[in-house]
């Protein structure tokens, strides 16, 4: 008898972990999906910790098929609306489920997302929580969930409202349609637009050129930039001091510096450390 593969799965590249979205025909989130990113993003809290040997130094998401995800499985809010105490349920459904951006966004480690076709609701909201959005030029994105009287729950409206504004924001859910990835781009919510020939393999290079990096600076710089959005620039200040001084403290600084003052600018090579 044949085994199915998990819906999730984690895979390694090298020091990228990738997180593989695989569920037939559509990707569609159900159960089965949602508790899938549920033990993945525990798993990259684990692979992204400094102390170990073989640490995963960025993190790539991508789906396999045609689509990267065709949204939610719609039994999922009819189970619940139909069933006791919906608003209870609901309100214990999104408490669950907002964990996953979360544990994404909270990640020491870059987050790339790789979105190779359509991309609607959950998969895009998942987009909206990784630190980069790589599109290719044929995908299109969507947070439709007003076909079923919802609003979006994941933390999209909030996250598009970082990269977009507030305005283009409510525009996208009020409307429910579908945005080409050139428009996002625009929008700065796509982060780059890449051919769809060979995308696959350029989000990968992508993801490790970054895993490349210094990590722990770029540990840094994800918490600064989340302080700036969210607290204001001063408060971003305040935190630099302890932030960016612990740098002087890695082996990744200290060799840079070596590097550069015995070779130039551009030869240094990091461990993460």
């Amino acid at each position: 008898m044949t085994q199915t593969a998990a819906p999730v799965r984690i895979e390694r590249d090298g020091e990228v972990a990738v997180v593989v979205l695989d569920a037939p025909p559509l990707n569609l989130f159900d159960e089965a999906v949602f508790a899938g990113f549920e033990r993945a993003v525990d798993e990259l809290a684990a692979l992204s910790d400094p102390a170990r040997p073989d640490r995963a130094r960025a993190v790539l998401l991508e789906a396999r098929g045609k689509v990267v995800s065709g949204g939610v499985d719609v039994d999922v809010f009819r189970d619940i609306a139909e069933g006791p105490d919906p608003a209870g349920r609901g309100r214990a459904l999104w408490e669950r489920l907002l964990r996953i951006p979360q544990a994404l966004e909270d990640l020491p480690v870059p987050t790339v997302f790789a979105a190779h076709g359509l991309c609607l609701t959950a998969a895009f909201e998942l987009a909206l929580a990784c630190d980069v959005l790589l599109a290719a030029e044929r995908a299109s994105f969507g947070l439709v969930e007003i076909v079923v009287g919802l609003t979006p729950s994941m933390g999209g409206p909030q996250r598009l409202a970082e990269r977009a504004g507030p305005a283009r924001a409510r525009e996208l859910v009020f409307t429910g349609e579908r945005y080409p990835a050139a428009v996002l781009e625009r929008w700065n919510v796509v982060n780059r637009v890449l051919p769809d020939d060979g995308f696959a393999e350029a989000a990968r290079a992508y993801a490790r050129q970054v895993a490349a990096g210094p990590t722990r600076a770029h540990a840094a710089t994800k918490r600064l930039v989340a302080a700036g959005v969210r607290e204001g620039a001063r408060a971003a200040d305040a935190a630099v001091p302890a932030v960016s001084g612990a740098l002087f403290a890695t082996d990744d600084l200290r060799g840079a510096v070596a590097s550069f003052l015995r070779e130039g600018p551009g030869k240094a090579t990091y461990s993460g450390r």
